[in-house]
Parts: C-alpha cells; structure tokens; sequence
C-alpha cells in the first residue's frame, strides 16, 4: 500500500516513517509533504493510496485536502493524524478510515492501517455506485466509523445507545427515534428501548410467561419484543 505522509511538523513526519517502515509490507513510504498543497502534487505524481493526514496545517488543512481528495474517482484512504480531538467528528465527515491522536502508538496505527486496506466508503461508491449508510460510534476513547450492514440491533441504556455489531459493540450519543429515523428502510423497533436491523432478524422464540424475544442472526443474544411491536415484526418475519 503506497503511503503519503502529511504533516507540517517535521519530527512527527519523521516518527510516523520510522512506525511504518518498521510495518514493512504490505506498506510503502512514497512521499512526505508539509501541507496540503504539497500533499496534492504529491498525490498526482505518486499514485497514492493512503495519506497518514494531519488535521491543523497552514495554508491548505488536512480537512480542505480530504474534501479535494473526496472528490477524486477512486479517492486514497485517509487516516487522520492530529494532537486535537475536537476534530475527530470532522474528520469522519470527511470519510475517513480513522483517526489517531498525536503521540501515534505503533499499535493503534497497525490497526488503523489494517482497516485502511478495506475499501473506504467513497471507493465503494466509485466501485459499486452504491452509498452504504455509515455511523460513528466510540469505544476506549475513540471514535470508529460503522456500516449500518454490520449492525444488529440498538439499545438504550441509561444516557447511551448501545450499538451491538457483528465485531463487537459500542456507545452512541444519539436517540433511537433519531437512528428510528434517520435508518426507516433499515430498522424495525421491536421494544421502547431497542432498534433491530431488519437484515438480522432471524425469528420469534415465545418464553416462560408469554413473553416474546426476538432471534438475531450473527448473534446468539434474544431481545425481548413488547406486545405493541409484536404485529409488525410478525408481518415483516411473515413477508420475508
């Protein structure tokens, strides 16, 4: 994977080459540039597949290049670089793969980099014309970008939204009437506090007491179904 790392601070360039060539392959250090205009020639010269990006820098920012990039059919994947975590919304807006904070560990960047081989959201569009619909969802501390396909269902707990997926699960600062919204074609509501991915259901299962859960695909957890939801998860189950 041919790398470009951006960065107007010369010691974090130089520790982020050493990180990557410590990787070795499948990752190749092809260029640096100290901003955005830099970075730009530098990515129409050098078939470019993946920027280590960095967010404040003068002239043009990393988050005006990712923008320019975006733009590009097929875009290169973008890992965000940047010692502000304020930023870290706006760098998912930008489509990015990830987001690491300043001082990168070799750890957190090998993970990142293993999620960059993946093709990004944008070059699955060029790829397949199609616009997978994406969220963001933190866990230890950072921010982690998810296709609404990987998703098996939402619940609330307490001031969260849980979001369980099929590698894991993670918190939400979002309501479930807005995901209820936001993802109609996509989500059924099976209980005032859970959301199900229609793609997931596998079922109903009746318990000791009358009371009904929901069987999921992908996950052997039983969620239960309130008498009011039940109807309308039995014609979807019904129609298939």
């Amino acid at each position: 994977m041919r790398v470009l790392v951006v960065d107007d601070e010369v010691p974090a360039r130089a520790r982020l080459i050493r990180l990557l060539e410590s990787l070795g392959p499948p990752y190749e250090v092809v260029g640096e540039a100290a901003n955005g205009i830099e970075a730009l020639a530098c990515c129409r010269r050098l078939e470019v597949e993946l920027l280590l990006l960095d967010v404040r820098m003068p002239g043009m920012d990393g988050l005006e290049l990712a923008a320019e990039l975006g733009r590009w059919q097929p875009p290169p994947a973008i890992i965000f670089t940047t010692a502000y975590s304020e930023h870290a919304l706006d760098a998912f807006d930008s489509q990015a793969v990830d987001y690491l904070l300043k001082p990168v560990r070799a750890e957190r960047l090998e993970r990142a980099l293993e999620r960059a081989r993946s093709p990004t959201r944008a070059q699955l569009q060029v790829l397949t014309g199609a616009d997978e619909p994406h969220l963001s969802y933190s866990l230890g501390g950072s921010l982690h970008r998810l296709a609404l396909s990987e998703v098996l269902y939402f619940r609330a707990e307490q001031k969260y939204v849980v979001v369980r997926h099929r590698g894991g699960e993670g918190l939400l600062e979002e309501t479930l009437k807005s995901l209820e919204e936001r993802f109609a074609p996509y989500l059924i509501r099976i209980h005032r506090n859970a959301l199900v991915s229609r793609g997931a259901l596998s079922g109903l299962v009746r318990r000791e007491g009358g009371r009904v859960f929901a069987t999921l695909r992908d996950c052997g957890q039983e969620l239960e179904v309130s008498r009011r939801h039940l109807p309308a998860l039995r014609r979807l189950l019904k129609s298939g």
